[in-house]
Formats: structure tokens, C-alpha cells, sequence
């Protein structure tokens, strides 16, 4: 019998050798778990690591920007101060978070000048205990002025009544009442004291009550801005004359000239001003138009400002004062008949009747020949250079084709005057009126007068607010902004004493397109007084019909403007929003600083003094 070989040996070797590979294999699987365990607890550590200090960093943004709410002498003019540097960071226990420093800077970024607003930012440098980093930068802004559309400090005896309307937000130190004749609120109404009678209004966008007050601004902020006025040739200087507030020896006529043909003004560089003053500060009731002088120079047959328009060889425009007595054209007919009478402010080209004639390119608008002088006053040539884009379109001497006016139109624009801030400063008085073109802050050291219509070239609105072609106008005065009571816009009557009142400059009531800010208030001359029920506002009536104001009113003690007898105007009072985000140049601020981006920056070589020249354009 034949026996085969025994195998079972061989078997048992392979056998061995399996179970060992299996046994490394499952080693092999466990020690990898393992490291995958380290390694996902050494991801998770970094991770947590890197969030702490992350928070840390946003903390410190948000801590020095209260801490410099609640003392704005930790912000610096320029350049930057360390206010942290590698301190001990606590958490919100009070506990130390370990081995981690902080290190943190402020200081004003972006145009610093202030033209666009005050900007600043926080950079925080957090690092821990193995060297990693992170960096961050919060910006901040200060809130202007002119993002509300009515802000006082004083409220006083006057009330909310007779269906007023406000529009935008609505901020007051001072107690706010409403009266049972009610009013509407279509923005956010805030007092840093109480509301009564809040049954009588209606919120459109709630109210509050017991606010923290806002710092109103001090003279200080106005007087800041003479450097600018200085710097871009656009400083002048006034008197503080006159025998009414409401005159002034100065006045400003905004104009805006077609510099290229295309039919419009609304390029870039299109705006301008004129300033016109009086010789001697005994006229500057000529300047505004004063209603005084129509008593103190014996009724309109003696007036300087008013007149009618005559035919003739040519027709012109004759001023009261020159008509005769008797005849075809004595003073009673042109005074009491037709329609062609009209008043006008002091220096307009149209009164330059001073004997019996006058240039025959003058038409009734008052847009005809330009006369640099007359026997009351002039024009103030402007100072710097004239471009020759002006020059072609206007001339410098009047023609059948050019006002010739352009040695004494100044460039309210940075296109025509590089140099211009944006800031027209007058120290003294000074009225205001015309069509208005750019961005630009009139400051005044004593009243502003609104003796005529201030209208914006491009309708509040229509355009983008960050557009070139938007305006915006600011009125800063050191005392009152004062609508003026003239013979232009308070109707009066032919013969002192006598007749029915008659407007006799443009349509009732007066516009305004600006945003008003008063280190006193914002009144009208003589609210109290004049004619009532002449003019009509709505289905309202007044003495002088509507008040409308697009921008918003600031102002330290609220102001009359009219009176539930009918003297005065209506409130007619609208918000340009755009005003929030592009305020006049160098409008004052709030003093708050407002969160605004939020930047993550490479900690790869950073080094601050090097970052922050970066931020700060020269």
C-alpha cells in the first residue's frame, strides 16, 4: 500500500502566516485611526484656536469704537495712535484668555479733510503663544447733520399742528409736542426726553422716547472751515449791517451757465456764483428788497427794486421811482395797472434804470445785459483765473448774444477751480438766491437771508445720489437762516395803506433746496405780520403761500415760519435722502461714530506704518 505525503505541516505554516498578516493588518488599520484621531483633534484645536482669536479681534473693533463714543480724545487729527499695544485679553467672564495679545490702532483713513464725511478705522493684531496671527480692520464713520430732516436742541412753546408733515427722521433734545390738530411723521421721530400728544400724530415709522441726547454743534465746527473757504478762493468777507435781520451789505447769486452747447448745466463744471455788495452799509435794505424800504422811502412811487415795463423804441424796464407824476406814464397807472410789474433783489441788471433808459438786450426775467456796477453797489470780479471756456460763453461785456459777465462769475466747481473745497465762507451776512449747480457748504458768520428761490439744477432725486450731476447745498450760519421778508415774495399793497395786497415778485410762496443748519434758528422775518389769506398753499391759505423746503432744517431752537392766523407761509417741507449718504462738504458731524466695513487682512509681513500710508491717500 502507497502513502501520500503528510501535508498537515505545510498547512499550518500558511495558517501561521495569514493570521500574522491579518493581525499586522489590523494593527495597520488601528494605528492609522489613531492618527487620524490626532490628527482631527490637532484640526479641531487649530480651528478653535484660530476662532478664539478671530472673536478676540472683532472685539477689540467694537471696543474701541465705544470707547471713542464715549471720548472722542482718543482719536487723533492724523496718522494713527496705538491704543492697545500686546495687552492681556479677558473674556466676557472676566476669566484671562491664555497666552494671547492684542494689539490695537485708530485713526482717520480715506480723504482725512473731512469734504466727504469723517472716516476713520480700528486695525487689531491678535497673536498667541505659538506666533499665529490674525488682523483685522473695522472702518468707521461719523454720522452728518444732514441726515435728518429736522433735528433741534430747543423745541420751546412751538407745536406740531395743522397737519404738518414731516418727512425722513425726526430728532429732538427737548420734549416734542403734538398738537390735537395733528401731524404726520413718514420717518422715525426720536427725543431724548418725551412726546405728548402722541395720539394726535401718526407714526409712519415709530417713535421713541427718552433717547440719549446728540451734542448739538458748536461755533467751532463753522469756524473750521474759513481754511477752506481761504484755500479754494471762495472766502469773502461781509459786513453784519443792516436795520432788519433779514438785510444784509452781500449777496450770492448761484448760477448755472450752458458752458458747451448741449443744452443743459449740468456738467461738472457748469456751477458758479456771483457776489454782488452795496457801497455803503446804509442800502442794505437794496440788497434783499427789504419790505422796510417800501414804508421808510414812501410807498412803491419811490421804490428802487420795483418797477414796470415800458414800450417804446425799445421796451425796458423803468424802476418805480423815475416815473412821473402825471402823463401817459405817470406813476399810479405803472404801479396799479398791467401786468408787467415786478420787483427784484439789489444789483440785478434790470433796475439799472437810474435816469430814463436802460440797455435794450434787458428783459423782464432780469437775465439781459450784465452790468458790473451801479449806483448802490457791484459786482465782486472773481479772483482767480478766468477760463476761457467762461469767457467764450458768456463774454466780458454785453452784447445782443452774451451776458458778458464773465470776469465776475466764480467757479463753485473743482473742474474750473482746482483749488475749491467745496466751501463758500462769508464772514458777515449774506443773502442767498438762484439756481444752484455742485456740492457746496455756504458758511456765514452771522445770519444767511433767503431772499429768493434756491433750486437745484437737477431735481432732488432724479439722479443717483453718488452721481456728479446730483447737487447738494448746505447753509451753515453762526446765528439764523432767515427767509426773508421782501418785496419780492411778501404781497403788498399798491399805495401804502391802501388796496389789496398783490404779489410783486415770482410766484407765491418761496423754494428752497438745501439742507439748513442754524446755530440759532430757522425763522421767517416778520412771520407774524403782513397780509393774511393772500396767497394759497394747498387748501391752505397764508400771507405768503408755501414754504417749500427740500433738504432738512437743523437748527439749536426751533423757529416760527407762520402762525395759525394766516400771516407767514405753510410748512411744505420734504427730505432729500441723498443728504445721509452725500452731505454738504464739511457739514458737521453727530460725534457718533458708526459701524461701517470690515476688512480681514494677510498677516504676512504686515507692518501697521506701512499699511496705514496706504489707507491715507496723499
Amino acid at each position: 500500500m502507497m502513502h501520500r505525503p503528510d501535508s498537515r505541516p505545510t498547512e499550518r505554516g500558511i495558517a501561521l502566516v495569514v493570521v500574522l498578516l491579518v493581525v499586522l493588518a489590523i494593527a495597520a488599520i488601528a494605528a492609522g485611526a489613531a492618527l487620524l484621531t490626532s490628527g482631527s483633534t490637532l484640526v479641531n484645536k487649530y480651528h478653535a484656536r484660530q476662532s478664539t482669536l478671530e472673536t478676540v479681534a472683532d472685539a477689540g473693533i467694537e471696543q474701541v469704537r465705544s470707547s471713542l463714543n464715549g471720548n472722542s480724545a482718543i482719536y487723533p487729527d492724523s496718522n494713527y495712535s496705538v491704543i492697545e499695544n500686546g495687552v492681556t485679553v479677558y473674556a466676557a467672564d472676566g476669566s484671562v484668555i491664555p497666552n494671547v495679545k492684542r494689539w490695537t490702532y485708530l485713526g482717520p483713513t480715506g480723504v482725512t479733510t473731512g469734504q466727504f464725511g469723517v472716516f476713520g478705522s480700528a486695525i487689531v493684531v491678535v497673536q498667541d503663544g505659538q506666533g499665529d496671527q490674525v488682523i483685522r480692520r473695522g472702518e468707521m464713520y461719523q454720522a452728518s447733520f444732514a441726515k435728518y430732516a429736522y433735528f433741534t436742541n430747543i423745541e420751546g412753546a412751538i407745536v406740531f399742528a395743522n397737519g404738518d408733515q414731516i418727512h425722513g427722521p425726526l430728532f429732538s433734545n427737548d420734549a416734542i409736542t403734538i398738537n390735537s390738530s395733528g401731524a404726520t411723521f413718514w420717518g422715525p421721530v426720536t427725543s431724548a426726553k418725551t412726546i405728548s400728544g402722541t395720539s394726535y400724530g401718526t407714526f409712519k415709522a415709530g417713535y421713541t422716547q427718552n433717547a440719549a441726547p446728540i451734542a448739538f454743534p458748536t461755533l467751532a465746527s463753522l469756524t473750521k472751515l474759513q481754511t477752506q473757504g481761504t484755500a479754494g478762493q471762495t472766502s469773502i468777507t461781509g459786513t453784519t449791517s443792516g436795520a432788519a435781520p433779514d438785510q444784509a451789505t452781500t449777496r450770492i447769486e448761484f448760477v448755472s451757465v450752458d458752458l458747451n452747447g448741449d443744452g443743459n448745466t449740468t456738467d461738472p463744471n457748469e456751477g458758479f456764483m456771483r457776489v454782488y455788495q452795496v457801497n455803503s452799509t446804509s442800502n442794505a435794505w437794496w440788497v434783499t428788497g427789504d419790505t422796510t424800504s417800501y414804508s421808510a422811502n414812501g410807498g412803491l412811487n419811490k421804490e428802487w427794486n420795483c418797477g414796470h415795463v415800458l414800450a417804446g423804441t425799445h421796451t425796458y424796464f423803468k424802476i418805480f421811482r423815475h416815473h412821473p407824476t402825471s402823463g401817459g406814464d405817470q406813476q399810479s397807472s405803472a404801479i396799479t395797472s398791467g401786468t408787467n410789474r415786478q420787483c427784484y433783489l439789489g444789483g440785478n441788471p434790470i433796475l439799472n434804470d437810474w435816469t430814463t433808459t436802460i440797455n435794450p438786450n434787458d428783459t423782464l426775467t432780469g437775465h439781459g445785459a450784465f452790468l458790473a456796477s451801479d449806483s448802490l453797489g457791484h459786482w465782486l470780479p472773481w479772483p482767480g483765473t478766468v477760463s476761457p471756456l467762461v469767457t467764450a460763453a458768456r463774454g466780458t461785456s454785453p452784447s445782443k448774444t452774451q451776458v458778458g459777465d464773465a470776469n465776475y462769475l466764480w467757479p463753485i466747481n473743482p473742474v474750473l477751480n482746482t483749488a475749491f473745497r467745496g466751501v463758500v465762507y462769508v464772514t458777515g451776512r449774506v443773502a442767498v438766491s438762484g439756481v444752484f449747480h455742485g456740492q457746496v457748504t455756504v458758511a456765514a458768520t452771522d445770519n444767511i437771508i433767503v431772499a429768493s428761490d434756491i433750486t437745484d439744477v437737477t431735481t432732488p432725486g432724479a439722479v443717483s445720489c453718488a452721481s456728479a450731476a446730483n447737487d447738494m447745498l448746505g447753509l451753515f450760519s453762526a446765528k439764523n437762516v432767515i427767509v426773508a421778508d421782501n418785496l419780492l415774495k411778501d404781497p403788498i399793497t399798491a399805495a401804502s395803506g391802501s388796496g389789496s395786497p398783490v404779489l410783486w415778485g415770482p410766484a407765491s410762496g418761496i423754494q428752497i433746496q438745501a439742507v439748513v443748519l442754524a446755530e440759532s434758528s430757522f425763522t421767517v422775518q416778520n412771520y407774524g405780520q403782513g397780509p393774511t389769506a393772500s396767497e394759497t398753499c394747498g387748501a391752505s391759505t397764508s400771507g405768503r403761500g408755501c414754504l417749500y423746503l427740500n433738504g432738512g432744517v437743523i437748527q439749536y431752537q426751533r423757529g416760527a415760519v407762520g402762525t395759525t392766523g394766516g400771516t407767514g407761509y405753510v410748512k411744505q417741507y420734504s427730505y432729500n435722502a441723498c443728504a445721509a449718504t452725500s452731505p454738504p462738504p464739511y457739514f458737521p458731524t453727530t460725534g457718533h461714530f458708526a459701524r461701517g466695513h470690515y476688512y480681514e487682512i494677510d498677516p504676512t509681513g504686515f507692518n501697521v506704518a506701512t499699511y496705514w500710508q496706504q489707507l491715507v491717500p496723499r
